[in-house]
């Protein structure tokens, strides 16, 4: 279906989400038309910040906000969709369009495999109807789903478009650059040789799928490496429970700036923690890069100053290589809590592939080498 067809049968003219590649002709139409007008569409942080803004929306316009996102982040909008929208509670009538990945059936990778399996129970079990959208899916019959919704929407009920993959379609592909040079990829193989055998952690998206290749290329194991598939946004805690359990062993974790800002409370608990055997590298490239590339608040953050702020003795941002290797050198030598954030270009390898081991086995790998220490 049409993507700008799509949009005129749902009729709002206010959209926030978290970008997904399952949508990407939906992020692609949405920056199109209104690129990040913030009256209009914001990228927000996390899925559970895009319903309290749309219920902000509705609280000023009276009107039916949009909420997108992948399927994965079900789990945030839980408690705002049944504490604060439900019907039984303030009644915000907010229309989700959901990317559905890991659909059953459909071959796609292991983060996605059980989310995919309960993503419409999901929705079931907090009262959402919804309507599932396929290739096949005609627009007359997205226009009655979208007739029986308004009256959902009419009695304050919240209602799902569940989209699969290649249901919408978009002409216009939309790019995304930045100022930057450096690329994401030579920036880890930088960390990679800092580290030498030390743990790291990576956060979900292309940063771990690049660092298995990495490690690949050099002909190393992987047992140094634990690389988070899912759970965008919670990379640094698994490092931070890691650092205070391991106080022996240097830890890093490669993070990015969309997962940095879904769960920045995280960084002021790493703060207040402040063990002296972590190493936080923010690749910031101001992009959902993983998902196609759309923007992030981030790029004109200053994320060093948020660590500070929250704690870290040490943090600095850099833009180049040779600035890297030096805050490198410096954070493995100083031992105390320090951030790096990198400056990055948008862009990956055509041909960057995935990791070829089972998350089992990189668990497993993981532990075995991480417990190998005293």
């Amino acid at each position: 279906m049409n993507v700008e067809k799509f949009a005129q049968i749902i009729g709002s003219d206010f959209y926030t989400g978290v970008p997904d590649s399952q949508l990407r002709p939906l992020c692609d139409y949405l920056m199109d038309t209104y690129g990040t007008e913030a009256k209009h569409h914001i990228i927000a942080a996390n899925e559970g910040n895009c319903a309290a803004l749309a219920a902000g929306y509705h609280l000023a316009t009276g009107k039916v906000p949009v909420v997108y996102m992948q399927n994965s982040g079900e789990g945030n909008i839980i408690n705002p969709a049944v504490s604060l929208l439900h019907e039984k509670v303030y009644a915000i009538p907010v229309i989700f369009i959901i990317g559905w990945r890991g659909e059953p059936g459909v071959h796609d990778e292991p983060q996605h495999i059980y989310q995919g399996e309960i993503t419409l129970k999901l929705l079931e079990d907090m009262g959402i109807r919804f309507f599932v959208v396929d290739q096949e899916t005609t627009e007359s019959e997205a226009e009655a789903a979208a007739a029986v919704f308004r009256e959902d929407l009419k009695a304050g009920k919240d209602v799902a478009f569940v989209i699969k993959k290649g249901a919408l379609k978009y002409e216009k592909k939309v790019g995304y650059a930045n100022k930057y040079h450096v690329t994401r990829e030579e920036i880890i193989r930088h960390i990679v040789q800092a580290s030498g055998e030390d743990p790291i952690i990576s956060t979900t998206g292309k940063a771990s799928r690049e660092l298995f290749e990495i490690r690949e290329a050099d002909e190393q194991g992987h047992q140094y490496d634990f690389l988070t598939v899912g759970s965008m946004g919670h990379s640094s805690s698994i490092a931070l429970g890691i650092a205070l359990h391991k106080p022996d062993r240097q830890i890093w974790c490669i993070d990015g700036d969309g997962a940095v800002l879904m769960h920045m409370g995280a960084m002021a608990v790493i703060g207040a923690s402040a063990p002296a055997n972590l190493i936080h590298i923010v690749i910031n490239n101001g992009a959902h890069e993983t998902v196609g590339g759309m923007p992030t608040v981030a790029e004109n953050m200053d994320l060093a100053a948020v660590a500070k702020a929250c704690g870290y003795p040490h943090a600095a941002c850099v833009e180049t290589l040779e600035e890297l290797d030096r805050e490198l050198i410096a954070a493995k030598k100083r031992g105390q809590l320090s951030m790096i954030e990198v400056k990055c270009s948008i862009g990956a390898r055509e041909n960057l592939g995935r990791p070829t081991t089972t998350t089992i086995e990189n668990k497993a790998g993981f532990m075995k080498y991480l417990n190998s220490f005293q």
